[in-house]
């Protein structure tokens, strides 16, 4: 595990525990006290967290809702616009893509849009983009409006019946050797409905998410045909994806 990937590991610990010390680090990474300290004060000096005597806690802002037109705000930008790139990649002229919610979404979107791809959504902001942009085969998947969500939620199964896909693109909250998490369980249920229609799924995250279990299974490692993600993921939960069969691109 290099520095960064510890870094994004120290954080997710102060999820959980609002206070942690210089012992739970070096016990849950293997390292010296004083590299623990030194991590510390690098995260500390990027404003992630706040040192405190032996040890460091959480600090507790509110994160800014990224938007489409403030979607270089968003955690990891650099990263997830990378991904997006390889992902648009993936799609050849005439084939159709499922496209669902979240930034790296938006910004796959917003690489496909103008190409001769059909794209199949249930989310509105992407949706509306590509309407916006004069995008020629949009086809956005019905139901009730879910405004946290900013998605149509449909209980009816079988949703996307008759709009199969060559693709379809998803992230999650989470990526382990088991398989794909998602923190919000409606979301994850609808888009569970689609996956008989489609050819390959495509699995999008940035790389502070590999590695972290959060919420419900979506699907099983082995039914990932590709994972795009960072150079900094997790390289032992990367080599254990990629052993069940699933072609994984890092950016």
């Amino acid at each position: 595990m290099n520095e960064v990937q510890r870094h994004n590991e120290i954080l997710s610990l102060l999820e959980t525990h609002r206070v942690i010390n210089v012992s739970h680090i070096t016990e849950q990474f293997s390292v010296s006290p004083a590299t623990a300290r030194r991590d510390i004060s690098k995260l500390d000096g990027q404003g992630k967290l706040r040192k405190v005597r032996n040890g460091a806690e959480r600090i507790e802002n509110k994160k800014r809702k990224w938007t489409p037109l403030n979607i270089n705000s968003t955690e990891h930008y650099e990263e997830k616009s990378e991904i997006a790139i390889k992902a648009a990649e993936l799609c050849l002229p005439g084939e159709s893509a499922v496209i669902n919610c979240g930034s790296t979404a938006f910004m796959l979107g917003q690489q496909l849009c103008g190409k001769n791809v059909q794209i199949v959504t249930n989310y509105f902001p992407l949706a509306s983009y590509l309407i916006d942009q004069d995008h020629d085969d949009v086809i956005l998947i019905g139901g009730q409006y879910n405004k946290a969500q900013n998605i149509f939620l449909n209980p009816a199964l079988n949703t996307l019946m008759g709009y199969a896909g060559n693709w379809m693109f998803t992230s999650g909250k989470g990526l382990t050797e088991a398989g794909l998490y998602k923190a919000d369980m409606l979301t994850a249920v609808a888009e569970q409905q689609m996956l008989d229609q489609i050819d390959k799924l495509v699995v999008v995250v940035d790389s502070s998410k590999v590695g972290h279990r959060t919420g419900m299974l979506f699907c099983p490692a082995n039914k990932i045909d590709v994972l795009i993600t960072g150079r900094n993921a997790n390289a032992e939960v990367i080599k254990a994806i990629a052993e069940q069969g699933t072609r994984v691109i890092l950016v």
